[in-house]
Formats: C-alpha cells, sequence, structure tokens
C-alpha cells in the first residue's frame, strides 16, 4: 500500500512538473520567438532538457549512480528546481500584468476610416437632352500589320518582403518574461551566494532555572544540517570548521544531516571535521538523511574523525547532563530514538540538555524532563514561502520556544539540501550560551 500511495505521489508531481514546464515554454519561449527561428529551437530544447536534469538530480543518489554522474547532473538539475520555483511565482504575478497590457493595447487601436458613401440622386427631373446630329462618317483606317510572334516579356519578380518587425504581443510577452526572469535568476543567485559563503553565527542566550552558578556563560556551539554531498564538499565543511572554532566554544553539537551519501565518496568532504576544538568536545546524533546514506558507516567514520556520537545516551558533564537520541528515520532499521535508555534512570535535579535531530521529539522530552533540546532538521524553510509548510509539520522551525518547562532552540542548519540556495531563511550555526538564574 505504501509502495502504490509513495507511485501515486511520484506520477503526480510528474504531471505537475510537466505542466509547469509547458505554461513556461508557452509564455517565455513560444510568445517571445519567431516560429521556427534559433531561439524557439533552443528554448524548446531547454523545456525538455531542464526537467529531466532535474529528476537526474533528485534520483542518482539513490539510484546508486556513480559520484560522478551526480556531481555532473547536480548543479544543473538542483540549480534550476531552484529557479523554477522563482520564475513560476514571478510569471504567475506577471500573467495579470500581461493581459492588462494586451487589453489596453487592443483597445487603443484606432478603427478602420469609413467607407465614402455615393451621392443621393437629384429628385428633380433633368431635361431630356436634344438628339446630336450625326457626325460625318470617317473612312476605315488601314489594317496594321500584325507584329512578328517574338518572346513574352518576362514577369518582374515580386520583391523580397522585409524584416518582419516584432509585434506589440510579442514585445509585450518580451517585457514581461524578461522582468520574471531578471527576478528569478536574481532572488536565485543571491540565495546562492549565501550558501557558498559559508553560515554566519548566531547568538542565542537561554536561561535554565537548575543550572549552577558556575556553568553561567557555558557555550554550545551548534552546528545542523550540513548535508554534505554531490555540491557541498570539503571547502564548506572547512569553512564550518573555522567559523565554529573561531567562537571558541565549551561545547560543540552536531545535530545530524551532516552528509547526503556515503562514507566512501564523503569521506574526504568530512575530513576536515577531524580540527574541531572545544573544552569539553564535540558530540553527534544522527539525522534523517544518515539513514538514507549508511548510518552505521558514518557513526563509526565521525568517531574516527574525533566526535563523539550519542545512540540513546547520555553523558554526564561537570554542570549537566547531555544526552542524545537517533533520529525517527532510524525506526526504519530499528534504531530509532529511546527517550529511556538515553534520560531514564538520569537524576532529575541536574540540568539536562538532549540533542536530537527532528523538533518533533520535543513532546517526549518534555515527558522525560529536559531543559533544554536543540534541534534541526528544518532549515528554516531555506526555500521561501517553504517556512509555512515547514510549519505544518513541525512545532517550530526556528529559533527558541518553550514548551511547559523546557525550551527547544531549532537551528536553520549551516547547509542546504537539493538547491545550494536559500531565500529568506539564511544558514546559521548558533553558539547558545546557556545562563544560570543564579548568577
Amino acid at each position: 500500500m505504501t509502495v502504490f500511495v509513495f507511485a501515486v505521489v511520484a506520477l503526480a508531481v510528474l504531471l505537475l512538473l510537466a505542466l509547469v514546464h509547458r505554461w513556461l515554454w508557452a509564455r517565455l519561449v513560444r510568445d517571445t520567438t519567431r516560429p521556427g527561428g534559433v531561439a524557439r529551437r533552443a528554448g524548446t530544447v531547454l523545456a525538455f532538457a531542464l526537467p529531466v536534469l532535474a529528476v537526474a538530480a533528485l534520483v542518482a543518489g539513490h539510484a546508486g549512480a556513480p559520484f560522478w554522474l551526480q556531481r555532473a547532473v547536480a548543479w544543473p538539475g538542483f540549480m534550476w528546481l531552484a529557479v523554477l520555483l522563482y520564475l513560476t511565482m514571478a510569471m504567475l504575478v506577471a500573467e495579470p500584468v500581461r493581459r492588462l497590457w494586451l487589453r489596453r493595447i487592443a483597445a487603443r487601436k484606432p478603427a478602420p476610416a469609413p467607407e465614402p458613401v455615393p451621392a443621393a440622386a437629384s429628385p428633380e427631373p433633368r431635361p431630356f437632352p436634344a438628339p446630336a446630329p450625326a457626325p460625318a462618317r470617317a473612312p476605315a483606317p488601314a489594317p496594321e500589320p500584325e507584329p512578328e510572334p517574338g518572346p513574352e516579356p518576362r514577369a518582374e519578380p515580386a520583391p523580397a518582403p522585409a524584416p518582419a518587425e516584432i509585434t506589440r504581443r510579442r514585445f509585450v510577452a518580451r517585457t514581461v518574461g524578461g522582468a520574471a526572469a531578471a527576478a528569478a535568476l536574481a532572488t536565485v543567485g543571491a540565495g546562492t551566494y549565501g550558501v557558498l559563503r559559508g553560515p554566519r553565527v548566531k547568538r542565542v542566550q537561554v536561561p535554565l532555572a537548575k543550572l549552577p552558578r558556575a556553568a553561567h556563560g557555558f557555550r554550545i556551539a551548534v552546528v545542523s544540517d550540513v548535508h554534505l554531498g554531490p555540491i557541498l564538499g570539503r571547502a564548506h565543511t572547512a569553512r564550518i570548521v573555522e567559523t565554529v572554532n573561531r567562537t571558541q566554544p565549551d561545547l560543540i553539537a552536531v545535530v545530524g544531516d551532516l552528509v547526503d551519501g556515503t562514507v566512501h565518496d564523503l569521506g574526504p568532504a568530512a575530513e576536515p571535521l577531524r580540527g574541531l576544538r572545544a573544552r569539553h568536545g564535540s558530540f553527534f546524533v544522527t539525522g534523517n538523511h544518515e539513514y538514507f546514506s549508511g548510518a552505521e558507516q558514518w557513526i563509526g567514520h565521525v568517531r574516527e574523525l574525533g566526535l563523539q556520537p550519542l545512540e540513546n545516551a547520555r553523558r554526564a558533564l561537570p554542570y549537566f547532563d547531555l544526552a542524545g537520541v537517533n533520529d525517527v528515520q532510524g525506526k526504519s532499521e530499528g534504531h530509532g530514538p529511546d527517550f529511556q535508555a538515553a534520560l531514564g534512570d538520569r537524576d532529575r535535579s541536574r540540568t539536562a540538555v538532549l540533542l536530537a535531530h527532528q523538533p518533533i521529539v520535543i513532546h517526549d522530552a518534555v515527558r522525560h524532563g529536559v531543559d533544554l533540546q536543540l534541534s534541526g532538521h528544518t532549515h528554516g524553510g531555506q526555500l521561501w514561502p517553504g517556512n509555512y509548510i515547514a510549519e505544518l509539520a513541525n512545532p517550530t522551525v526556528a529559533g527558541l520556544e518553550r514548551y511547559g518547562d523546557t525550551q527547544l532552540y531549532v537551528s536553520r542548519g549551516a547547509g542546504a539540501w537539493g538547491p545550494p540556495v536559500r531565500v529568506g531563511a539564511p544558514s546559521d550555526i548558533t553558539v547558545v550560551e546557556l545562563a544560570s538564574y543564579q548568577a
């Protein structure tokens, strides 16, 4: 049944994708170019090739394609998905403008001049003219000699038609389509620069009632959703490590979705994580994408890189308990979150900080007396208006909120999934500073 539902949804998405591309082709290619021209042929080829590349980028990793092929289709395929989103939105806004403009042009078109009407006949009768005298009969002219047959005169060739001027309709289509395309490309370009530049540091202070005075100012660097893969690689990891180390944190928490690929393909990209430095160490919990990429292999690999995986486990630090649970996607492999194992037998008089990739487990955290949960997963929506969709599936999309006696902080993430683009949800590394009420 699940496979059937997935197939139906996939078919519906593909049909919608085809309809959107057909509409964009009509507005941006057919309406703006001359029939049979090079521009129309090129636009038609792109209208077929770009969605094929987008689908290939989405399925290449899951289909086990070689990593070089994943990289080859990832940039054009994923970037087109981002452009497609904002180009479609821009064209939807522009469509009423186009129609109104064409309607006004049609209204201003001059009416054809009326044909002249013949004068009415005079009502008064005219006098009958007198007959004229018959003219004298002239002698008949001599017959002219017939010309000798010769070649018939050649017809002059018709003049070649002058190059057709751009019609008003085509001018409107080019103006409106060009403005929409420029707006979409500028939006995606700015969003791409924001991701490739690297995440910015965000600082949040979180007061905790049970935190001892000695722990006041304790800094946790929260890193989530790096999404190393065919696009974001070793250079991106190095930027993150450098940014984290500059904050001089007391503890580093990597809260899932570190990778989109196997250890074999992405091991070199993750290598700079060896350079993470914090007084109380670096910790890691799985995200849902680890379970698409070989979670057990990645848990072993991050341990080799110096991070301490928390698989439904807890560490007693000098001032509070640090716990971590597996992501809910791990249930598919029998390794889902186990709050009892991580938090069941702890001393509740001590502060508990929980690392959990998805915010949706906050209600389990509340039941187990957690003081602060640190999560990611949502990307803050990543591509506006994706934040509104993310709100439907997550209790908190980004930032700090309180649920009973438990506070939840959700990071927007340090990378991006799919298109390396963020709009309205800039990437971040958050330094959470714990504050004691007793300070």
